[in-house]
């Protein structure tokens, strides 16, 4: 049998429910290639098994804590199932979810999306792509899909010495997918829209904002218009904005597919719009900042700090008396704490009086598992300018 030998430290981070252990703390070498391992401690206690990537810095991540498990079809049915069923709920409000969250599932660097009758998976990790055959049977087995469709063209897979690419692994997939979220239609793209197609980490904070927007309302980075259509069905006006001339027609093609006639879209940087509409004196009764990450890197972190903290000041700025801003972050590094402490400084410089309604997370299909950091990367937060 190969085993991976580890010491203290790695050892403690599964002791601590982190299933990663890194290549500095691995002591003994399983001789072999990718695959699946029994990890065993510095005194030659088991573990359990692990995914072993030899290239990755990441070189052991957590499978079963049962030494004598088997890791075998029947292991990928149990537990991708296991997954698959506590998404059932959010089947009554959409036809696009995240069946599969990595390592919030037991199942680390693998991710499947579910748009309809399509699949789009994505194994990011050398060790993983030894179950590739496994788990593409679960999923035909346990989801009869008409189409599954690799989106390998990540950069962590250069990482783990895997090529990238973007493949069909079983029947055929659409170019683009009618998506269905709490009575809003949009259209993913899932071999070339961003992540798997579409961004449905935001859906439920979607839903929420737009059951609470009112009067003029402004969705910053737009994208494809997923928050403006929401705002659109109890505000009296949108305008949609987005630096991307195509991203707008598309999202312009969205608001169509909904029959949705009180949206305008603009094309225009964020933060040139704001400081102009800002020396105009327009004012705004619901805004939504949704931007890409700032913060890419921890290196970036001070730099996006200024950044979200002078696009929220501008928004609160903006607000008429009683206007609500939704802002969020999707940048790891930007912990909740900071999120937090950069939107109470930037109030404190709007020099209004500013009230937090609600702080939000991640759906039902994107667990955010406490002992696992990564797992968890989007927060917002509900304001109120109360003058």
């Amino acid at each position: 049998m190969t085993v991976a030998r580890v010491n203290v430290k790695g050892a403690r981070r599964w002791l601590n429910g982190h299933p990663w252990i890194y290549r500095t703390d691995v002591t003994e070498r399983p001789l072999m290639d990718a695959g699946a391992v029994l990890v065993h401690d510095n005194r030659g206690k088991a573990l359990g098994w692990a995914l072993w990537s030899p290239l990755s810095e990441i070189s052991l991540r957590l499978l079963d804590r049962d030494p004598e498990a088997v890791i075998d079809q029947a292991w990928w049915d149990e537990r991708i199932a296991s997954a698959i069923a506590r998404r059932v709920p959010l089947e009554d409000h959409t036809n696009a979810l995240r069946l599969v969250h990595g390592e919030a599932d037991g199942c680390p660097s693998l991710v499947c999306d579910r748009y309809d009758e399509w699949l789009v998976v994505q194994f990011m990790s050398a060790g993983l792509e030894r179950f590739r055959e496994e788990i593409l049977a679960s999923l035909r087995s346990l989801v009869e899909p008409s189409g599954i469709l690799a989106r390998n063209d990540v950069q962590l897979r250069a990482k783990e010495g895997l090529p990238r690419e973007i493949v069909v692994l079983h029947g055929e997939v659409p170019r683009e997918i009618e998506v269905h979220e709490y009575g809003i239609k949009f259209l993913a793209a899932p071999w070339t829209g961003q992540k798997t197609g579409a961004f449905l980490d935001q859906r439920e904070n979607r839903h929420f904002v737009g059951s609470v927007a009112r009067g003029r309302a402004l969705d910053c980075f737009s994208y494809h218009g997923s928050f403006a259509l929401h705002l659109a069905k109890k505000a009296t006006h949108v305008t949609a904005l987005d630096a991307s001339g195509p991203a707008l027609m598309r999202a312009a093609d969205n608001a169509v597919r909904n029959s949705l006639n009180n949206i305008s879209f603009v094309e225009a940087n964020a933060f040139d719009y704001l400081r102009e509409r800002e020396r105009e004196g327009t004012t705004f009764d619901t805004i939504v900042l949704d931007p890409p990450a700032f913060a890419k890197t921890r290196a970036a972190l001070p730099g996006a700090m200024r950044g979200y903290k002078d696009i929220n000041l501008r928004a609160i700025r903006l607000l008429a008396p009683g206007g609500l801003l939704y802002t969020a972050s999707c940048s790891f590094h930007l912990t909740k704490p900071l999120f937090l402490e950069m939107l109470q400084d930037a109030a404190a410089d709007s020099g209004r009086r500013v009230a937090l309604r609600a702080i939000t997370g991640q759906p039902l299909d994107h667990p955010e598992v406490l002992s696992i950091p990564e797992t968890g990367y989007i927060k917002g937060a509900l304001l109120e300018v109360m003058d």
